[in-house]
């Protein structure tokens, strides 16, 4: 073999080796690499935010049909002690205990100067249960319409109660429980609660029943208590995985149509005890909910606030009155005078300072934030529509 081709194939032998080097160093940096990228994710990991709280589905809809229905009756309440209606100021109680009279079989009509004072006209009002059935009982409450005093001790008299169509659904009657009381002596009075409202627990009788029937329904509609795109969308998409098919759709952000799956022999009633307990995160916008009354703020966990520099103080000015008498030495022919010493100060909030919250800081640094200035609640609602106003706050205000 010649020196030439000699020398040429230890030079590719060479260069062979190189590159099964340069392979080797490469791999070695991707597995380096590729550790350094888990030793990084790991602690990200470990600080992922916690997953939101899941709800049960009952707890997040109300299923159409399935409510309460308002009645209300107009009553007597008798066996007060002196501390009913006075007849002359009431009139429609005096009507009301006349005709009441007459169908017991007493004519008072006639009678001249009928004064008593241990009668009360009263509302009764109650809510009927859905599915409430014939006989079952519900609970009332009794509120005096005229200048009755106290109902303790009261009893109401039959009493039937109308539903909005005028039909009459219950009928109330029982001794009224009273949780206020009132005394009054010569010279002063006392007053706890409201003695003129109660409540007879177990007081009505249900007479007729709401006709619905639910178990042989084909579909229904869930509505969302608090309406929201991302919620419905998630309940329908948990009852679809619960059930095994597309059995539920969202309608809108209110609405979830469920329909009966093909070939499914339960009722309807049993479909929804299976879906009932699915639970679901939900979704909601930020809000913040302010009521200027009593100075009550309250803020959802999405608020964002962008790089905004704030600053409060307030003009505060306080005058004290301090007068002091000033007595004349003897025998000075002099009066006794009073003479008037006024203190006024006045705090500008000098020492109040510009505050910087960072681009979208969460709401424990706003927090923070306005709590590092020193302010009190009915300042902080006036900063938090200040920065609505300018734009840097992600969030809708409600003021209640």
């Amino acid at each position: 073999m010649s020196n030439g081709r000699r020398a040429r194939k230890m030079k590719h032998r060479h260069f062979i080796r190189e590159w099964n080097a340069v392979r080797s160093i490469s791999r070695i940096c991707r597995i380096g690499a590729a550790a350094t990228l888990m030793l990084t994710l790991v602690p990200l990991l470990g600080t992922a935010p916690a997953k939101a709280a899941a709800s049960r589905l009952k707890d997040l809809v109300m299923v159409e049909g399935v409510r309460e229905n308002q009645l209300v009756g107009y009553g007597l309440v008798v066996g007060l002690n002196g501390t009913g209606d006075t007849l002359r100021n009431a009139p429609f109680t005096q009507q009301s205990l006349e005709a009441m009279l007459e169908r017991l079989g007493v004519n008072t009509r006639d009678a001249q100067n009928v004064k008593t004072d241990n009668v009360a006209a009263v509302m009764v009002t109650a809510d009927l249960p859905p599915f409430a059935r014939q006989g079952s009982r519900i609970d009332v409450n009794v509120a005096a319409m005229g200048d009755a005093d106290d109902l303790r001790g009261g009893v109401l008299l039959v009493t039937p109660l109308l539903g909005a169509d005028g039909e009459v659904y219950a009928v109330a009657q029982g001794p009224v429980a009273v949780a206020g009381f009132s005394a009054q002596g010569e010279a002063g009075s006392i007053t706890q609660g409201v003695p003129t409202s109660g409540r007879i627990a177990n007081g009505a009788i249900v007479e007729r029943e709401l006709a619905f029937d639910f178990s042989s329904l084909d579909r229904l509609r869930l509505a969302l208590r608090n309406p929201d795109f991302t919620t419905a969308r998630r309940i329908a998409e948990a009852i679809n995985d619960r059930l095994g098919g597309p059995v539920a759709r969202m309608l809108d952000p209110t609405t979830v149509e469920l329909q009966r799956p093909l070939g499914y022999m339960g009722s309807m009633a049993e479909l929804v005890t299976r879906i009932e307990q699915v639970e679901v995160v939900p979704d909601f916008p930020a809000k913040v909910v302010i009521d200027d009354r009593s100075g009550i703020i309250v803020m959802g966990a999405d608020v964002r606030i962008s790089e905004v520099a704030i600053a409060q103080g307030n003009l505060t000015i306080r005058i004290s009155e301090n007068p002091q008498v000033s007595q004349p030495g003897a025998l000075s022919g002099g009066k006794t005078r009073t003479v008037p010493r006024t203190q006024i100060e006045v705090d500008t909030g000098q020492d109040r300072r510009l505050a910087v919250l960072s681009d979208a800081v969460t709401l424990q640094d706003l927090v923070d934030g306005l709590n590092a200035l020193g302010i009190g609640p009915r300042d902080m609602i006036s900063i938090l529509q200040a920065i609505k106003a300018a734009g840097a706050m992600q969030a809708e205000i409600e003021v209640m």
